[in-house]
């Protein structure tokens, strides 16, 4: 058991303006039960996990903090396996102040690290690493649809899908082990070819789950790029999206030079939308910078809109941009007419739109919606991966079974199976990498 005590307030901190109604202090270690004790003066403890109501005192002048409802739990039924003490008092910046003073007077508890509660119970067995990242995610999650994942992972779906892949490779690992420890021994015939079978079948599983990016554009945010000639409208259209001046609107071709980026909620879908250099030939330096990390950026993005001037010879150059565009695909890619007010722009597969007066706009929050979604289900129903540290592990996992498949001798082979198990179980924490547990953790707030 880790011998420390620690505590940490589990609420928002409070502040003049937001005090709050309740704010609620952890406790968990091996003396939290004696902190709960200290505090409050009662040498019967309350019953696990039944609430009680107590009056707080500053166990050094005996004077009384506040009035509330405590709560402790015994090992291992605690949220991280050890003993573990609650306080609900009233969420006044005072009370909350005068009852972390006091119990860092105790003398055998310290203030918790960030994310240090939700690494012991990880430690103890409670949740495994993909489960406490999800922790993590709901924490920061912002829109309906991060909190839907947030909640999938950290219930465990990423968790009984890696162990399900570990224990397959583990059982072709077996195999392996087996024909090159017992050679002599009469092994069942077609041995060899099932472990084949085995050991491909996880690389096409481990395969399509990498190339499905649904939880990373979750996670981070669906990137859309605007793009298009000079002076079309681009910016206009970002800060209407926006709801703000985000970007410069001039009639100055070339005002825009560097990508500009804004974070929104579209529809329930994360989004980070980019305003990107206008399209042209250029002979300024700083200009063909701009073009050349808009066009790199329109190839990376998930959803690109090109936005043309609907007054001047749009079909010629959405035609022209499109066939130039990187990765342009019209099953989820856009073409916006802006300036629709100046010349009516009428065909069924571009969205109409005035920057300026903003007619149009439901029509295309439509489009985006409809479009988001859709990029945003492919694959639905398979537990997406949401991390790079995931996906480093399992291209590193798929490489060694497609070594393993290729290798000429069965120890070759039951050398690569090994490392593809070592690699998906570093996901899960299976495999035990201190720098791999710091770095997870640190992100975490105080706290959790």
């Amino acid at each position: 058991m880790t011998e420390a005590t620690i505590y940490a307030l589990g609420t928002p901190t409070p502040s003049r303006a937001h005090p709050g109604a309740i704010s609620v202090i952890r406790l968990s270690g091996p003396c939290a039960a004696d902190a709960l004790i200290a505090l409050t003066g009662k040498d019967a403890l309350p019953e696990p996990r039944r609430m009680v109501l107590r009056t707080l005192r500053d166990p050094s002048t005996g004077e009384a903090i506040d009035r509330g409802l405590v709560v402790r739990f015994e090992a291992p039924n605690s949220e991280t396996g050890e003993p573990m003490a609650e306080l609900h008092l009233h969420g006044g910046r005072a009370v909350v102040g005068a009852a972390l003073d006091a119990i860092a007077r105790l003398g055998f508890c310290r203030l918790a690290e960030p994310g240090e509660f939700t690494r012991r119970a990880f430690e103890h067995g409670k949740l495994d690493l993909t489960e406490a990242e999800g922790i993590a995610d709901l924490v920061a999650a912002e829109t309906a649809a991060q909190r839907r994942q947030a909640l999938q992972q950290m219930d465990g779906a990423l968790h009984r899908l890696y162990e399900s892949w570990r224990s397959a490779g583990l059982r072709a690992l077996a195999h392996l082990e087996a024909a090159i420890d017992f050679p002599d021994e009469d092994l069942p015939g077609g041995l060899a070819d099932e472990v084949r079978i085995a050991i491909a079948a996880l690389r096409k599983d481990v395969s399509a789950h990498l190339e499905d990016r649904r939880g990373e554009r979750l996670r981070e945010g669906l990137s859309i790029a605007i793009i298009g000639p000079p002076n079309a409208g681009k910016s206009s259209l970002l800060n209407l999206l926006a709801r703000r001046d985000a970007a410069i609107v001039s009639e100055t071709a070339g005002t825009t030079r560097d990508v500009i980026e804004v974070h929104l909620d579209l529809g329930g879908w994360p989004v980070v939308l980019a305003d990107t250099a206008g399209l042209r030939a250029s002979p300024d330096a700083i200009e063909q910078e701009g073009v050349r990390r808009a066009k790199a950026r329109a190839a990376a993005a998930d959803l690109r809109l090109l936005v043309l001037d609907a007054s001047g010879d749009w079909r010629t150059e959405r035609d022209t941009l499109i066939a130039a565009t990187e990765n342009w695909n019209p099953a989820f890619d856009i073409v916006v007419a802006n300036k629709s007010d100046l010349a009516p722009a009428e065909d069924a597969d571009v969205v109409a739109l005035s920057a300026n007066s903003g007619n149009g706009l439901p029509a295309l929050l439509t489009r985006l919606e409809r479009s988001a979604g859709e990029l945003m289900q492919e694959g639905a129903g398979v537990v997406p991966l949401t991390r790079a540290r995931h996906r480093e592990a399992l291209v590193e996992c798929q490489a060694a079974l497609g070594r393993a498949l290729l290798a000429p001798e069965v120890a070759l082979a039951a050398e690569d199976l090994r490392l593809a198990v070592r690699a998906i179980g570093r996901i899960t924490g299976t495999v035990r990498i201190d720098e791999l547990l710091d770095v997870i953790f640190r992100d975490f707030c105080i706290g959790k």
